[in-house]
């Protein structure tokens, strides 16, 4: 029982039971049920761009993908314009906007292994041309998400989201993709010391750019869910996903110098961070003293779980 008790990822399943307790105090209970349901919406789309995010910092020190929010917009504003709205066309939109993901990450990974740019910069520099081709394209047009889409995601299950089912299941599939597979160990063994990976025969390159390219097209089925839950594809649709996919990561459990990842732990990372702005909310905390102390709790959070980690 004490070995789990230091699990990292435990630490913020910990804090999101803890935030939303303290809510639920606060308000003697009224509402409670809502916002968890609506945390568990949220969480689900931090979710999908947190395990690609995980799957990238995993592969060890300066790998990052900072493409995440503009891959969702050019996603999202271009499967949603070519569908116009049809039901007939979602399919066509789904599969549009998943390949926009692997134009992503492809051009993502040809910058970082073709000319040696950091990740970092590599990354950040394509998010300025995704960025402006989902603004070039969009001309200011917002256009509604085919019906069948916008059930999906906002449908729920004796009061649990549906899409928040589905991405259970999505994230089940990630963990044994990550713990059960070639692929998945050699992410690992990349991330712990990427010369003895290579000495053993793994093909590092290979495993990067699989996993660029993995990352990136999760970036872009997100995008797609969130203009269908939204109404629509908006420009800044992707703003608030580039520091919470790594944030979430990071509190998740998952060691920001490779070789360690954490499946379980981006749920209760991505229900922390929502509850916990829930929280200072209904606290009726000013915009100043929500940010500082967003910033403390999460810096607890992370201390509380990297010490767990030491001890292991």
């Amino acid at each position: 029982m004490s070995g789990r008790l230091r699990q990292p990822w435990l630490w913020a399943w910990v804090g999101a039971a803890a935030v939303w307790l303290a809510t639920a105090a606060f308000t003697g209970g009224t509402g409670s049920a809502q916002v968890l349901s609506a945390a568990l919406t949220f969480g689900a789309f931090y979710v999908i761009v947190a395990l690609g995010q995980m799957f990238v910092i995993t592969l060890g020190p300066g790998n990052v993908d900072l493409s995440i929010p503009a891959c969702m917009t050019l996603a999202g504003t271009v499967s949603m314009k070519v569908m116009g709205g049809a039901a007939a066309m979602l399919p066509v939109g789904l599969v549009l906007a998943l390949l926009i993901g692997l134009g992503v990450g492809t051009v993502n990974f040809a910058l970082i292994r073709l000319l040696r740019i950091p990740p970092i910069i590599a990354t950040l520099s394509s998010s300025f041309i995704f960025q402006s081709a989902a603004i070039w394209y969009n001309r200011g047009l917002r256009v509604k998400p085919p019906e069948p889409l916008a059930d999906f995601t906002t449908a729920r299950i004796a009061g649990v989201p549906v899409i928040a089912l589905a991405v259970a299941a999505l994230a089940v599939a990630m963990h044994l993709l990550l713990t059960r597979t070639l692929y998945g160990r050699a992410v690992l063994a990349i991330g712990q010391n990427q010369r003895a990976a290579h000495l053993a025969g793994i093909r590092v390159e290979r495993t990067r750019a699989l996993t660029y390219l993995m990352c990136a097209t999760l970036a872009g089925l997100c995008g797609f869910l969130l203009a269908g839950f939204s109404g629509g594809a908006a420009l800044n649709m992707g703003e608030e996903y580039l520091l919470s996919s790594i944030a979430v990561v990071v509190i998740g459990g998952t060691s920001v110098a490779g070789g360690y990842s954490n499946v379980p732990g981006l749920w209760g990372a991505a229900l922390f961070l929502f509850l916990l702005v829930t929280m200072l909310n209904t606290f009726g905390a000013g915009a100043g003293v929500r940010l500082v102390l967003t910033g403390l709790i999460i810096i607890g959070v992370i201390v509380a779980a990297s010490g767990g980690r030491r001890r292991i």
